[in-house]
């Protein structure tokens, strides 16, 4: 079967397709028929930690598809299932998933739409609900709105009645994101934003801030927060992972900083996290109060054309490669 490898080389990340024979499901595994699967930033950012250079890797985090093998201890998921979920080396015909961590695809999303779903929402749960416990009529503030994590921040902020501010470079996408529900759009990517966040606040600041640019705003972002506030630290577009802190903003105003990442994290981290999700924010995917933004599909012969996408930064949620 076809499938796709990552290494680093000369600080970038060379892709090369390989013929591989079908794998086969371990204990607790499923095995599936892939139809497709999206691409996530943090895969193709040389320096990030998740490749050495001397070492190559299966490419891709996250598929859909059908249920093709069962492996032993496996009695949730039948042959033929339609699931969604967590897939080291995605890029390709077939691959395998921990059987914990598979959710049923919902009937309403496409196949692009629900791979599309996993590692971002995830990802929004933690950083919306299970840390940053956004209520209804709070105000959130979502730095590089127009990213897959952005989108999504957007989406869910929306559903549980929260009012957003968005941050990006990019008209266009901006215009696009008020479709969405976007609040306040604020058209900037550097860290001058303090100024329109609290008049669109009465000076009262925001609740809760999603930082998916790094630390070229991480001293905005402080400035922008309310008493009792939270932020969590999603991304680093910017590449800037230092930053400043103001410790007297983090005292009087009681301060909250949290970090989401996949970094360090356990089996057991895993699957209680999915379980989480499964519980509290499927059901949004299901019923159609959330919706996954596919911003294009690529053919999966043509995932290096996907990558170079990604890195012009020009699309608006996420980018999808169709496996036929």
């Amino acid at each position: 079967m076809k499938s796709w490898w990552i290494r680093t080389a000369d600080n970038a990340m060379a892709l090369e397709l390989r013929d591989i024979p079908i794998p086969q499901p371990g204990p607790g595994q499923v095995c599936i028929r892939i139809r497709a699967a999206s691409l996530n930033r943090g895969e193709f950012i040389a320096g990030h930690g998740l490749h050495t250079a001397a070492t190559a890797r299966p490419a891709g985090f996250e598929a859909a598809g059908e249920v093709t093998a069962l492996g032993a201890g496996v009695t949730r998921w039948k042959l033929g299932d339609r699931v969604m979920g967590r897939c080291d080396g995605a890029f390709a015909e077939h691959g395998c998933m921990n059987a914990e961590e598979v959710f049923a695809a919902p009937p309403r999303l496409t196949w692009e739409q629900a791979a599309a779903t996993t590692v971002v929402f995830l990802t929004v749960y933690e950083a919306l609900m299970a840390h940053g416990r956004l209520a209804a009529g709070e105000t959130m503030l979502v730095t590089g709105i127009s990213s897959g994590v952005g989108v999504a921040s957007l989406q869910v902020g929306k559903a549980l009645g929260a009012r957003v501010i968005g941050t990006s470079g990019s008209l266009e996408k901006l215009e696009r994101l008020k479709a969405l529900g976007l609040d306040v759009a604020l058209h900037t990517r550097a860290p001058d934003f303090v100024p329109a966040v609290m008049q669109a606040t009465q000076n009262q600041g925001v609740d809760l801030v999603v930082n998916t640019v790094g630390g070229s705003v991480f001293a905005a972002c402080i400035e922008a927060m309310g008493f009792q506030a939270r932020l969590a630290m999603v991304g680093y577009v910017d590449g800037q992972v230092d930053a400043s802190i103001d410790l007297g903003a983090l005292h009087s105003k009681r301060l909250q900083l949290f970090g989401v990442s996949n970094k360090m994290r356990n089996m057991a981290h895993r699957i209680a996290a999915a379980k989480a999700l499964e519980r509290d924010l499927l059901p949004m995917l299901a019923d159609g109060r959330v919706t996954p933004l596919v911003d294009q599909v690529f053919a999966l012969d043509d995932l290096p054309a996907a990558q170079q996408c990604m890195q012009s930064n020009q699309h608006l949620g996420k980018l999808v490669v169709r496996v036929d």
